[in-house]
């Protein structure tokens, strides 16, 4: 099993990476494999809402969504990780996961998401919220911990002070790891995933 991390700061070893660090180490005391992917410093464009990737599978712009676009078969479970901007995740992380998302419908059902943020003061269960709705509309389970998942600190050192934030990391690698295994476990004794209808869009307002 394998579960993909995505670090959403453009600090590569900052306070996300630290709190990230710490699901992971938990997740590979129970020999799940993980990888942390840090998207860089380099802009990431938004979605146009060209709708290639209806047709293609995979984004016009090619670039790291791609990349780990490719992966949902051989990751099976996600982990975001965001440093707080104004109460949201940083601006390139939402536009990677607004089109990552969009350009991989139904990859991600089945998998379990969790997110994790870090912030100085404030901010952080906006941020928070903001990222598990990637999640909920995906078809995919939630993880929880003991508390919302995020950690305090102007710096990596701070955040290794923050015992609550760490031990809540650690507690969602926990449940992580339990769910994964549970999955798996279902799987084995032929339990089937689950079997949607056609998808129903409407808009709010409609002519008869």
């Amino acid at each position: 099993m394998k579960v993909l991390l995505i670090n959403g700061s453009p600090n590569e070893h900052g306070c996300t990476y630290t709190a990230l660090t710490e699901v992971a180490g938990t997740l590979q005391k129970h020999d799940i494999e993980t990888e942390i992917w840090y998207l860089g410093k380099k802009a990431i464009p938004g979605c146009i809402a060209c709708g290639t990737c209806a047709d293609t599978g995979r984004c016009v712009w090619d670039d790291q969504v791609n990349e780990v676009g490719a992966m949902p078969g051989g990751t099976d479970a996600l982990v975001v990780g965001s440093p707080v901007y104004y109460a949201g995740p940083s601006g390139q992380l939402t536009a990677f996961l607004d089109r990552l998302f969009y350009s991989n419908k139904g990859a991600m059902a089945g998998k379990p998401g969790a997110a994790v943020v870090s912030c100085r003061r404030g901010g952080a269960s906006a941020a928070f919220d903001r990222l598990n709705k990637y999640f909920t509309i995906s078809n995919m389970p939630v993880v929880p911990s003991q508390y919302w998942n995020q950690v305090h600190g102007l710096t990596p050192e701070d955040v290794r002070k923050d015992e609550e934030g760490l031990q809540t990391m650690r507690t969602l690698g926990e449940n992580m790891a339990w769910l994964l295994r549970c999955i798996d476990a279902g799987r084995k004794a032929g339990v089937k995933p689950p079997v949607y209808e056609p998808k129903i869009a409407t808009n709010f307002i409609q002519e008869d």
